[in-house]
């Protein structure tokens, strides 16, 4: 009786130390997080991932109906679909979540990140590994597919959208249907690569300290973001210089895993960028002509446009319409 009680003690103790760590991880990825409350209570990803523990705790003690059942419950919950048999790391984060579907043989490292709409699927009929393993690191934009039994490397990143079915090194990008190689493995150097991997070794040793204090390390996640964001070329700059897009993405967390990364080589975002650099032109344009035209003709600055109204909008609610007029 006194073994049984020591193992349960044993189980709880990891079960609050592997919480504390996945609610670190999401102050850490997620800028929205604002305290633990929050989190614990309207988050899915965590949700998904506590009762995926359970599950798989009864697969593996061969209860696989009654794991089957949770990991079904798990989905109508959360939408967010993890067999029981799959096997994830420490601090794994599902930000937002619907839509992300694990399969039975994938595996996944520590401080991986999946986004929305995500698929670790396969491509095979027959059994064995048919499913992905993502390593350490990985980052997994929303909407990406990755699809087959090969390995996504530490610290690669696979952007929104995109489709992935062969073997992804170490710290490159991967986008596009089907996704191309726009990070070449050959100038990720292993120097960069020891660097990532001392900060995550850090990170844990931070983390297996119980005397963290949460408050503090949200803090420092968030200066952290601020840091990041500051890292960000604007489009004229990037256009200016063309070595802001052949920098290493590895020095840096930020993922642009929605929009346009500017560090990115990949057609579309080029594209992106450089009409909305020529927009910022066209606008500066109009500024200048508009005081040279002030100058000649000062009554021409004293001009007011007609106001906008709600009123003016076809495609504003008329319901609105008439609660701004109340």
């Amino acid at each position: 009786m006194g073994s049984i009680i020591h193992q349960f003690r044993r189980k709880v103790q990891t079960f609050r130390h592997e919480l504390k760590e996945d609610i670190q991880a999401v102050f850490e990825r997620d800028p929205a997080a604002r305290n633990t409350a929050e989190v614990l209570l309207t988050y899915p990803g965590l949700h998904a991932l506590m009762l995926h523990r359970v599950a798989h705790a009864m697969w593996q003690h061969e209860q696989k109906g009654l794991a089957r059942f949770v990991s079904f419950g798990n989905r109508f919950l959360t939408g967010i679909e993890i067999h029981p048999a799959a096997k994830i790391g420490r601090r794994f984060f599902i930000d937002h979540g619907m839509g992300v579907v694990i399969g039975e043989t994938a595996e996944i490292g520590d401080d991986v990140t999946l986004y929305h709409g995500v698929t670790l699927g396969g491509v095979s009929l027959n059994e064995g590994k048919r499913h992905p393993t993502l390593e350490d690191g990985v980052v997994v934009g929303a909407g990406a597919k990755v699809l087959g039994g090969f390995t996504v490397g530490k610290y690669a990143k696979i952007g929104s959208n995109a489709v992935v079915v062969k073997e992804v090194p170490a710290g490159a990008t991967m986008v596009g249907s089907a996704a191309r190689l726009i990070q070449d493995k050959a100038e990720i150097t292993q120097e960069q690569i020891n660097e990532l991997i001392k900060i995550d070794d850090s990170l844990n040793q931070s983390l297996a300290n119980e005397s963290h204090d949460t408050s503090s390390s949200t803090g420092a996640s968030n200066a952290a973001d601020s840091d990041d964001t500051a890292t960000l070329a604007c489009p004229d700059e990037i256009l200016s210089n063309p070595s802001h897009r052949h920098r290493s993405p590895l020095p840096t967390t930020a993922f642009h895993q929605y929009g346009i990364d500017p560090n990115s080589q990949d057609p579309v975002s080029v594209s992106f960028m450089k009409m909305l650099a020529h927009i910022h032109q066209c606008e500066t344009r109009i500024d200048t002509l508009q005081d040279a035209i002030c100058k000649l003709d000062p009554d021409f600055c004293k001009k007011h446009y007609a106001p906008l109204k709600i009123s003016d909008l076809d495609a504003v609610d008329p319901r609105l319409y008439q609660q701004s007029k109340a």
